[in-house]
């Protein structure tokens, strides 16, 4: 195993159990590292409570793929059953439970999307399980039995929980089996270490409880950042429109990237990239336009930032549109589709998107052509079109 960690260093924010001077019996992850005989499982879990991901989402997977290529095994949990509670970390209310359908169809999504990070061809490199391969054959006793490894009082310890209940907001009793399940996929793989963001230490945690409970030896926690969005103030979300998303065209990718605040570049460089930070341009414009141009590459390959640079981009003049004007007119006259009627069925089917943004309503219009200058009208993959006055 490589005896240097830099890789394991980068753009984390903390790493625990650490030793310290009074407590010198405790292995730092490094030595493990060092010292293993065996490549370790580094376990990551994602539910797929919605279909498409951001940049923000690939920080650990990114991580999870410098584990790989240390030599050591990705453990990726599909939490196909945890999803349909759904994490009430930093939630205000309960959230709403998908269905078995739902929750299938985002997986395989997901799957998708990480491809382009994860190394899913090397033997033995990546293991993908889906929890409820576990959870759904717990009986009352075993529920049980992981309801009594906690106490009340540490549930509602636990950030957003605490909050809840001194706003007398609900907490729902299956909202507490959460982080005893989540760390109950711990056990159930037989965890190493543990990958999530800084808002995921108390459910890490509780997976080292629980395998000390049940004989394992506990789980290395690796906590990594929440990517601020392209607003330079608030975490990167779909629902705050500040976000870039992974099925996102290369294009839109392109021209997002270039709004990344200055004071934020360091942190996009350090989490999303390989890149030395000593080596990066001076000039926060060519920051951006590098920043740009390496996460393209990574998802899209090196042809499609030629593309873009070098203007290949197929534009199209709303200036043959008399507004308003329904999308699936738009579709039509744009050469996307052959007819109105075709431009309805692929966005009825889920084929149409909008600056990357799925849209699904037959009905959309838009008033002026100003709502669409510059935007990216896509159909399906690989049809794309810009909207230019």
């Amino acid at each position: 195993m490589t005896q240097d960690f830099s890789w394991l260093r980068r753009g984390i924010s903390e790493i625990f159990p650490q030793p310290t001077d009074s407590d010198s019996d405790v292995e730092s992850l490094e030595k493990r590292l060092a010292t293993t005989e065996r490549p370790l499982r580094v376990k990551y879990g994602i539910d797929p409570t919605g279909a498409e991901i951001h940049l923000g989402h690939s920080i650990p997977m990114r991580k999870l793929r410098a584990f790989q290529d240390a030599g050591h095994k990705a453990v990726l949990i599909i939490g196909d059953f945890t999803a349909r509670i759904g994490d009430p970390t930093g939630k205000s209310e309960v959230r709403r439970q998908l269905t078995e359908e739902d929750v299938a169809k985002n997986a395989q999504t997901f799957l998708d999307q990480v491809r382009p990070i994860l190394d899913f061809d090397t033997p033995g490199r990546l293991e993908v399980r889906y929890n409820s391969q576990w959870l759904s054959k717990l009986d009352l006793g075993k529920i049980v039995e992981l309801l009594s490894t906690m106490t009340v009082g540490q549930m509602l310890a636990k950030e957003g929980f605490a909050d809840r209940y001194k706003k007398e907001n609900p907490i729902f009793l299956h909202e507490f089996l959460y982080p005893l399940m989540q760390g109950y996929d711990s056990v159930a793989v037989e965890a190493d270490v543990e990958l999530g963001g800084t808002d995921q230490k108390f459910n890490i945690a509780v997976g080292r409880d629980l395998q000390r409970h049940f004989g394992q030896k506990p789980q290395y926690g690796v906590l990594l950042p929440i990517l601020i969005g392209l607003d330079g103030v608030q975490k990167m979300s779909k629902s705050l429109g500040n976000y870039v998303g992974l099925l996102e065209h290369p294009t839109q990718k392109y021209q997002k990237l270039q709004q990344v605040p200055d004071n934020q570049l360091e942190e996009y460089f350090t989490l999303l990239t390989d890149l030395l930070l000593d080596k990066l341009p001076e000039n926060p414009r060519d920051r951006q336009k590098l920043l740009a141009q390496e996460i393209v590459k990574q998802y899209h390959g090196e042809q499609a930032v030629k593309d873009i640079e070098a203007g290949d981009v197929p534009e199209f003049s709303l200036e043959q549109v008399q507004f308003p004007a329904k999308l699936a007119y738009i579709l039509n006259i744009s050469g996307l589709c052959k007819s109105s009627g075709e431009g309805r069925r692929k966005i009825q089917e889920g084929g149409v998107r909008l600056d990357g943004d799925r849209i699904t309503d037959i009905d959309t219009t838009f008033q002026d052509s100003t709502e669409l200058h510059g935007r990216v009208l896509q159909l399906g993959k690989n049809k794309f079109v810009r909207l230019i006055p």
